[in-house]
């Protein structure tokens, strides 16, 4: 039976260590490094000295830059409010510097330097020497550093970094008419890579098409076999020619060898050279979101005598995708035979901007796959490789999206500039088996037809295999030329259109937002967290089955398999440059904390249980506060088939049995009407019978209650609840993984008090600091239906973070604080800074936060007993209030 305990002992397993949890891993540049092969990867986000505003002479090697302050990456340049819409953010010139000195086992290696983005245009020098110049935010920036880097001596790297409006690179809108915004700096990570001089190129650096690197691709793909392509470049910088071969080896699940393959390599001094071969797979697992199985394919590049001189691995899903047109969408063979239900994400969250951490990422997919979703449409840009990569073993297709939002420049510069991101960006992700197609058109733009053939050319150009696809909207110029075409379903009756073109395949690629007008943004969808329970369970109706005809979760499971679904506009609330609002649509908001909405898609996921990493099966949530402003109707979400509710100890049931139906979405808003009475809550209460006033939700299947979910009413606050929303995930200790961490107020039972408006005042001692401060509401911070969130960062050494969360004005009668500690584990990969600099600005802030935090264990105890006192004394009060009070 799967159960959703009470509020308290749902946060204590929260709390519990993550031992046993699942750790993902992250690729690096495109790869996992294997031990071994003379291939090594260092970390590079620590550390570095960081300054906003212009400084021309910044890139020189004895630049003094004492006095800027020190970050390490991903950095987005500032820490914003969570209400940091309307161009709060800065846009303009920032300079960052690194000093390293670098370790001699590197002395004759090849070194690269890979940054995943850097927002804007750029330059990165080392040592005073131009390396590299790069316009656009959201692709790799790569450097060959080789002859520049002096060893036995300190070397500076430096990065100019401009998200100032550009019209002359995509997007290129500018941000005050921009749907997003163009949160600036490194925010992505940097890695250095060194290998031997014969190793496999980097496909974005080497810019061939249909090649660099490694390219893995499939045909003929069934339930029998599955061919698997392989085309390696591999690169010789040594002064005399390679002879050897490539070697493939591939790896179930389990770590045995079920296929290899291997290839004769010959490469000139100072050339390169591409091989092709075939590894014939039987019996394949075959990858699909609810099977998301990846193989790991070793690739070795070894020498006349055997010696390994450079490899690596990566994750490969065999699947094939099909677009049939009306026979709608097939999967590894067959048709899919149900509605592909997803969302959009932008990649921005709350305090940081874009500067997420790779667990920030993989907790966003997890949470996405948690409800059930299988497609995620990357608005409105390639997203971070770590979010790739949690799709993959999550089981999210994705549609990957060229950078551009409503703008179009017609100098050929600019068109340039775009066909050079779409090859780069399919260089980057083709690997991925979760790529469901790509998306090459600039989102909501009038651009000339001829444009349209070219990107859709370009990615057929460098995805010569079977089983890519492209997409575009149906009312863009050039449509004609794409095989999947994003439009709305026709409510009701036969869809002319998609009955006019039986070859052409249908999505929606955006659905739910439901605006008065394109000023104002008022909508029934835009319902903030912070706005309590009315507000969100209207979005969450909307996004369901609305009273008024509108694309949502019902009527697209009432579309022909012509249309294979749709994707929800958002899964979070993110900030905008062109309205002063955020959008507020997220079905969770921007720390990620569930709105109803969210509670009502993950009703319509299969109740089976999976072994998927995500969470599977029945579920059952009543979407009811209990306060005395809470509605009389109460709402469940389920995917039981019948669903009891209990209303109070002993009191009336209420029951509900889903109706089988042809279409329609798979669990339908289940309401029990006039089954909340607050007065009822009073007349217990005055009886002392508070233990009796709940109400307790049962999901059964075929008859056995297989789910249960319990809520009452938050009694008198008298004590925080804190914990740390990180899905298991162990806390790196690498100086940039940051986890949310939440605290609540609560009664002395563990319900959480969501009507209150405390202000919540965090204190950190340990091997972590605390993101952000009161000049952004970040730390204090105030509670929001019952909960007040702050980021938690940690350093690269790795130990204890202990964490007091405390009402700001503190009182006799006023809540008791709490603490959590965490453990941070250390990083996994080496990392390379300068340590006295990551001292002294981690010392800083260590030392501000513990200054305030002196003998909180022996004050939080006599709290507490003060706490207990005051309970007693108050007996008399609530006694003369009851004698003296109304009798009704």
């Amino acid at each position: 039976m799967k159960t959703i305990y009470s509020t308290l002992f749902l946060l204590l397993l929260w709390m519990l260590p993550a031992k046993g949890a699942y750790q993902p891993q992250y690729s690096v540049a495109g790869f996992y490094p294997l031990e071994h092969t003379g291939r090594e990867v260092y970390s590079m986000n620590p550390a570095w000295r960081f300054h906003k505003g212009s400084a021309p002479e910044a890139y020189q090697v004895d630049f003094k830059d004492n006095d800027w302050a020190v970050v390490s990456l991903p950095d987005g340049i500032e820490y914003q409010s969570t209400e940091a819409s309307g161009c709060t953010n800065y846009q303009g010139e920032v300079w960052y510097r690194k000093h390293f000195t670098p370790a001699d086992e590197l002395k004759n290696k090849k070194l690269f330097l890979h940054f995943e983005a850097i927002m804007g245009k750029s330059k990165v020098w080392i040592n005073g020497q131009l390396v590299n110049e790069h316009f656009g935010g959201y692709l790799p920036v790569i450097a060959d550093i080789t002859p520049y880097v002096e060893f036995g001596k300190e070397n500076v790297i430096a990065v100019w970094a401009d998200n100032s409006d550009d019209p002359s690179y995509p997007p290129g809108k500018a941000q005050d008419v921009l749907d997003f915004t163009y949160s600036g700096g490194i925010y992505r990570d940097c890695w250095l890579i060194a290998h031997n001089n014969v190793y496999i190129t980097d496909p974005n650096y080497e810019n061939e098409t249909a090649g660099g690197g490694l390219f893995v691709a499939f045909d003929k793909v069934s339930e029998q076999s599955a061919d698997i392509l392989l085309n390696i470049h591999v690169r010789n910088d040594d002064k005399q020619s390679f002879s050897g071969k490539v070697v493939y080896e591939l790896l179930d699940a389990n770590g045995e060898k079920v296929g290899e393959t291997s290839h004769k390599l010959s490469v000139g001094k100072q050339k390169a050279s591409a091989v092709t071969n075939k590894i014939k797979l039987s019996v394949p697992h075959l990858w699909s979101p609810d099977s998301p199985y990846l193989y790991q394919l070793h690739v070795y590049v070894k020498d006349s005598r055997e010696k390994v001189i450079d490899g690596y691995r990566r994750r490969i899903g065999v699947r094939s995708i099909e677009f049939k047109g009306k026979d709608g969408f097939w999967l590894n063979g067959k048709p899919y035979g149900a509605p592909l239900i997803g969302a959009n994400r932008h990649q921005d969250f709350a305090i940081v901007g874009n500067a997420l951490s790779n667990s920030m990422h993989w907790r966003d997919a997890k949470k996405l796959r948690d409800v059930g979703l299988k497609v995620i449409r990357n608005a409105h840009y390639p997203q971070d490789p770590a979010f790739m990569d949690a799709c993959d073993e999550l089981g999210l297709f994705v549609i990957v999206n060229t950078p551009g939002w409503q703008f179009w420049n017609k100098a050929p510069e600019f068109a340039q500039r775009v066909y050079s991101d779409i090859r780069n960006m399919v260089r980057r992700d083709r690997n991925h088996p979760s790529v469901w197609m790509w998306e090459p058109i600039l989102n909501e733009t009038w651009y000339p037809a001829d444009f349209a053939q070219n990107v859709k050319n370009i990615v057929m150009e460098e995805y010569p295999y079977p089983y890519c696809y492209t997409g575009c909207d149906s009312e863009a110029k050039g449509h004609e030329y794409f095989p999947v075409l994003f439009k709305h379903p026709k409510l009701g009756g036969l869809d002319t259109e998609e009955a006019a073109h039986p070859e052409k395949t249908y999505f929606t690629r955006e659905w739910g937002d439901d605006v008065d007008d394109w000023s104002s943004h008022n909508s029934p969808s835009r319902a903030s967290r912070a706005w309590g329970e009315t507000p969100m369970l209207i979005q969450a109706q909307g996004y369901a089955n609305p009273s008024y005809p509108y694309t949502c979760y019902e009527t697209l499971y009432q579309t022909s398999p012509q249309h294979v679904g749709g994707c929800l506009w958002h899964s979070f609330d993110h900030q905008r440059g062109y309205h002063p609002d955020p959008f507020y649509g997220g079905i969770m908001d921007a720390f990620r904390q569930p709105k109803y909405s969210y509670y009502m898609f993950k009703a319509q996921r299969s109740p089976q249980e999976s072994d998927l990493i995500a969470e599977t099966g029945p579920m059952v949530y009543i979407a009811h506060a209990m306060t005395p402003f809470s509605p009389k109707d109460v709402t469940v979400y389920s995917n039981c088939d019948e669903v009891r509710l209990t209303v109070f100890k002993d009191g009336k049931q209420y029951s509900y049995q889903k109706e089988k139906r042809e279409k329609g979405m798979p669990s339908p808003i289940i309401t029990f009407k006039d089954a909340y009475d607050f007065r009822k809550d009073k007349a217990l209460s005055r009886q002392k019978k508070q233990a009796d006033v709940y109400m307790l939700a049962e999901g059964m299947m075929d008859g056995k209650v297989v789910a249960t979910h319990k809520v009452a009413p938050s009694r008198r606050p008298s004590r925080l609840l804190l914990w740390a929303d990180n899905e298991g995930m162990n806390l790196e200790a690498n100086g940039s993984d940051i986890v949310t961490v939440i605290a609540a107020v609560a009664d002395e039972n563990g319900n959480i008090k969501h009507l209150n408006n405390y202000f919540i005042r965090f204190e950190i001692e340990g091997e972590g600091t605390i993101l952000g401060d009161e000049h952004i509401m970040a730390n204090p911070r105030p509670v929001q239906w019952g909960t007040a969130p702050i980021l938690v960062k940690t350093t690269t050494h790795p130990g204890k973070i202990k964490i007091r969360a405390s009402v700001l004005i503190e009182g006799k009668q006023m809540p008791t604080s709490e603490i959590l500690e965490i453990e941070t584990c250390p990083a996994t990969c080496p990392l390379i800074f300068d340590a006295d600099e990551e001292a002294s600005a981690g010392k800083a802030l260590r030392e501000n936060s513990m200054n305030k935090v002196k003998d909180e264990d022996c004050a939080r105890e006599l709290k507490r007993l003060q706490m207990e006192l005051n309970r007693y004394k108050l007996k008399e009060v609530e006694q003369q209030q009851t004698d003296f009070g109304e009798k009704r």
